[in-house]
């Protein structure tokens, strides 16, 4: 396997903080992988593995790992059904959005909303998000099941 790492040009290196940045600003928009690459000067293909290289997942990956954190947030309010919380943050599909959720999280949306979220609410926003940032399935604690 090749370490992409050490063919990362500081120029793309630059690039990819920009796409980052603008995925954590516009994570409900309608980006695509590939209108982040054109803005970036690369390819699609050099930009998926510069950017893998580089923050450890797929743009795409990265991406929905943001609106999975705002949701969790949004589910937290209550405010919303799961369903807006969906299409709030860009999820296209609710489907593919619940799975996505379901992996990093643990557990559906449905079911994280029904539990009590304790401290959390409490929490500014900033820091909510830091505490309550989701994992990966293999990495989150198991929790008993009611």
């Amino acid at each position: 396997m090749r370490d992409w790492s050490a063919m990362t040009h500081p120029d793309d290196l630059a690039a990819l903080r920009r796409a980052r940045d603008r995925m954590d600003r516009e994570y409900a928009s309608g980006l695509r992988v590939s209108d982040l690459a054109a803005a970036a000067h690369m390819s699609t293909g050099h930009f998926q593995r510069s950017f893998k290289a580089a923050y450890g997942e797929t743009p795409h990956s990265y991406l929905m790992t943001r609106r999975v954190e705002r949701a969790m947030m949004l589910l937290r309010g209550r405010a919303m059904s799961v369903t807006e919380v969906c299409m709030a943050v860009g999820a296209s599909s609710l489907g593919s959005f619940s799975s996505r959720f379901t992996e990093l999280v643990g557990e559906t949306p449905s079911a994280y909303r029904a539990r009590e979220h304790g401290p959390l609410e409490s929490l500014p926003a900033c820091v909510a998000r830091i505490v309550g940032r989701p994992v990966r399935i293999e990495e989150a604690p198991r929790r008993p099941r009611a």
